[in-house]
């Protein structure tokens, strides 16, 4: 079945973009809202997630209690989180309560109360979560690699930052959310069996007189790599690599994935069968493709028993080094039986599609249908991942170790 994809960008600013599934009785929606990390004052990591807490501790005429009350009595499975780029609302409920849903986050946007007397507790309970990281390896060295390979503020940490807590007070927040909380460059994508046109009217009566403001994401400049390493008595050593790769607004995307695929796509893949199967050197090992609007890193992690770190690093930039030599069509193959059963389960998710939708509209500036992206997987050949790898070389590769010593790099940048 064709997919039916609608958008309308409302005089204001505001991007609305839909995806009608009539087979389904759930609807998802998301708002992406220019309140990312990095709209945070410096020194002030931390305000955004502050902000999403306090957004729904009363709105409108309701109080705290009542809001969620009425999220309750209307189905809502309501989340927030924080990226780089965005304050993310996002929620699930029953196709048929979207529309009396729509009133409540319109207060949400447009009246949220921000109560004062609830800003420590937000607060505190945001310390609880970073402090629990700091405690945590692995949390700790996907953090701390990104915040090395993706210059500030754009590697600040999306969540926080435990040391900047006690600088930020309630006028930081009330600054961020005048600035954020408006239609200018925000995004409002539903996944559901209603039409655009059933819900538009509702949509330009909350929204239409919302007032736009000004702003502006920070610059993502280059980076240049490196080595780094953090001192944590363990009786394992995690590992991270990263470096430079074409990002989601780029042709070479699809291509790019499909080598991290080829990475660390299944119990077949390279590092899967080499550093742990073959060699037995770790039991976690993994290659993912991170991607921001204008910049993409691959980023690797494994983690090792202290006596067996260095071996497990040296094979880790030893395969990403051996991809150049060549690729099987087998492992090509298998890379796109992966992405054909992956977007197959998407299609039937609303909360995947409305997410998905959302991301391309910020992203790309309209939205790629499955069926095109099944046939520009299907279109890959050997010979164009070998290209891409001539264009994208292994280069300016930022390594970050986390253990009680630190490792030798045998890789000349």
């Amino acid at each position: 079945m064709q997919q039916q994809i609608e958008s309308i960008v409302l005089p204001n600013g505001l991007a609305i973009v839909s995806e009608r599934m009539p087979d389904t009785r759930a609807a998802a929606f998301c708002w992406l809202l220019p309140g990312g990390s990095v709209y945070q004052q410096p020194g002030k990591a931390g305000t955004s997630t502050i902000l999403a807490d306090l957004l729904f501790r009363g709105a409108g005429q309701r109080s705290g209690r009542e809001l969620l009350g009425q999220l309750s009595l209307l189905g809502v499975q309501n989340e927030e989180s924080i990226t780089p780029a965005h304050l993310v609302l996002s929620g699930v409920t029953q196709a048929r309560n979207l529309v009396e849903t729509l009133p409540v986050y319109a207060d949400i946007l447009r009246r949220p109360h921000l109560p004062e007397e609830e800003f420590d507790a937000a607060r505190s309970g945001l310390e609880m979560t970073l402090a629990s990281n700091e405690d945590d390896p692995r949390q700790k060295l996907t953090l701390e690699l990104r915040r090395r390979t993706y210059p500030a503020p754009w590697g600040i940490p999306a969540d926080g930052e435990l040391a900047d807590l006690p600088a930020i007070d309630m006028d930081d927040v009330r600054q961020l959310a005048k600035s954020s909380l408006q239609p200018h460059q925000a995004i409002f994508s539903v996944a559901s069996s209603l039409a655009l046109n059933d819900l538009l009217p509702t949509l330009e009566k909350l929204l239409g007189d919302w007032q736009p403001g000004e702003i502006t994401a920070p610059p993502l400049p280059p980076t240049t790599g490196g080595y780094d390493h953090l001192t944590h008595e363990s009786q394992q050593t995690q590992i991270g690599i990263a470096y430079p790769a074409a990002d989601s607004t780029h042709p070479d995307y699809l291509k790019a994935w499909a080598i991290v695929s080829i990475l660390s796509g299944g119990m077949s893949s390279r590092l899967f069968t080499e550093v742990r199967e073959k060699r037995g050197l770790c039991y976690s090992v993994s290659a993912n493709l991170h991607s921001l609007k204008g910049a993409a890193r691959v980023i690797c992690s494994a983690s090792s028993q202290n006596e067996r770190a260095q071996e497990t690093l040296d094979v880790l930039l030893a395969e990403l080094q051996r991809l150049k030599l060549g690729i099987a069509g087998e492992e090509l193959a298998r890379c796109k039986a992966l992405a054909k059963s992956s977007l197959v389960m998407a299609q039937d998710s609303t909360s995947s599609r409305a997410a998905s939708i959302a991301r391309d509209w910020y992203q790309l500036g309209y939205v790629r249908t499955l069926q095109s992206l099944k046939q520009q997987i299907e279109d890959l050949t050997v010979s164009d991942l070998l290209a891409y790898l001539d264009r994208w070389p292994l280069a300016n590769l930022q390594i970050l170790t986390v253990g009680p010593q630190p490792l030798v790099i045998h890789f000349n940048q």
